[in-house]
């Protein structure tokens, strides 16, 4: 049920020469546990920032059909453009955020997705679940291909919710799961015995693989615990055409050139707010 595929090479391969032992360690976790963390990474007032933005973008895609789509029972997922975020630049110019791009996804890392996930109270447990299905190179080589970033808007308490994450499961096979991100309910047991709640502070950020079997859980509090999600890929992974991130002329001319040799979105005249398309229909209903 639970073979891994990560037998193709080891994890020291993955490597790429050179690396120092900070890159060493990022691409070693992402490999075998499948998430890492960098705590401290943004200032407090920063993250703050973020909340102001998450909050004013969460609003306005309320107030619209299809704006918000749902991700279970009173919680919410809503892709914005990088304009809307005022870190935007902060966030994918961080040293720690190119260091594990480059690392892992090589040096032609495509940043495809901008959005924020805002569990309120009354979000239920999520069913165990990857983001998307296992992409054929990751199966066949144990390569991964894509990475998200996820950044908190509020320190995590217990009763928020906390995200939870079954280290080193990204390499399961989708053996018996629905939609190949849905495994069995007979699986539960092994992912709750491996489970690790995650209580980031604002300021934190950390990285994953997003096939690595996760869930949301009940929140209990009467406070929200909105999180920013970037998503990047290695080129070639395909994931972009499930976004419909976009940014104007002269917001990209201002980019960084190492910023913006890794924007692959449209550079359009207007930004028109985003119509949610990446729906994930075995969310809607949360742990059935």
């Amino acid at each position: 049920m639970h073979d891994s595929t990560n037998t193709h090479e080891p994890v020291a391969s993955r490597i790429p020469e050179g690396a120092s032992p900070e890159a060493a360690a990022a691409v070693e976790g992402l490999y075998t546990r499948g998430v890492i963390a960098r705590q401290g990474a943004f200032s407090r007032e920063w993250a703050a920032q973020m909340r102001e933005d998450i909050d004013a973008a969460f609003a306005e895609a309320l107030a619209r059909p299809n704006g918000a789509v749902g991700r279970g029972p009173k919680r919410y997922y809503v892709e914005i453009h990088p304009e809307q975020l005022r870190g935007w630049v902060d966030l994918v110019d961080h040293p720690w955020v190119r260091m594990v791009c480059e690392s892992v996804l090589g040096p032609d890392y495509e940043i495809v997705e901008l959005g924020f996930d805002v569990p309120g109270p009354g979000a239920v447990n999520q069913p165990w679940h990857r983001d998307f299905p296992m992409p054929a190179e990751t199966r066949e080589t144990g390569r991964l291909t894509s990475l998200a970033f996820n950044l908190t808007a509020v320190d995590t308490e217990e009763d928020m919710g906390p995200f939870e994450v079954a280290p080193g499961t990204q390499w399961d096979l989708p053996e018996g799961f629905d939609h190949e991100m849905f495994p069995p309910k007979s699986a539960y047991p092994r992912y709750e015995g491996l489970a690790e709640r995650k209580y980031p502070t604002m300021g934190d950020i950390s990285a994953r693989s997003a096939l690595t079997i996760h869930r949301g859980t009940k929140n209990e509090s009467q406070k929200s615990r909105p999180v920013l999600v970037l998503g990047v890929d290695a080129p070639g992974a395909g994931n972009a055409e499930h976004h419909a991130m976009a940014v104007t002329q002269p917001f990209y001319d201002a980019l960084p050139e190492r910023v913006r040799r890794h924007v692959v979105c449209p550079v359009v005249d207007t930004l028109v707010p985003i119509t949610q398309k990446h729906s994930i229909e075995g969310l809607m209903m949360g742990e059935a």
